[in-house]
């Protein structure tokens, strides 16, 4: 189980930073009214259009990866351990505080206020 999980961490972090790194390569809406005036944008790697298709659909897929694993994931994080289960409340596991002693009757409730005691 800890491999799967050292796996699906793997999977997570290499879709998470591939994905930023195509959103980052993509234009914005923008940049097509740039390219109608000399902006150069016919001349790029994936052609005219097939750029723009080609990065919105693995910017796709790697969303899905990215959702998959973080859903495995939390499957695998949600599931306890194969520890015997207790029987009760959370709270009866917490070990008792013994009860304070109580507190003495204040000793200058009977004398006269501002006198020292035992003078």
């Amino acid at each position: 189980m800890n491999v799967l999980h050292t796996l699906l961490v793997i999977v997570q972090v290499l879709a998470a930073l591939a994905m930023i790194g195509l959103v980052l390569m993509q234009h914005g809406k923008g940049a097509d009214a740039g390219a109608a005036f000399g902006g150069g944008a016919s001349a790029s790697l994936f052609g005219a259009s097939g750029g723009a298709n080609f990065l919105s659909r693995s910017t796709a897929v790697l969303a899905t990866v990215f959702l998959a694993s973080t859903l495995a994931l939390a499957f695998i994080g949600y599931q306890r351990p194969s520890a015997p289960a207790s029987s009760g409340s959370v709270l009866e596991s917490v070990p008792a505080v013994p009860a304070a002693p109580a507190t003495p009757a204040a000793e200058g409730a009977s004398g006269a206020a501002g006198q020292i005691p035992g003078k």
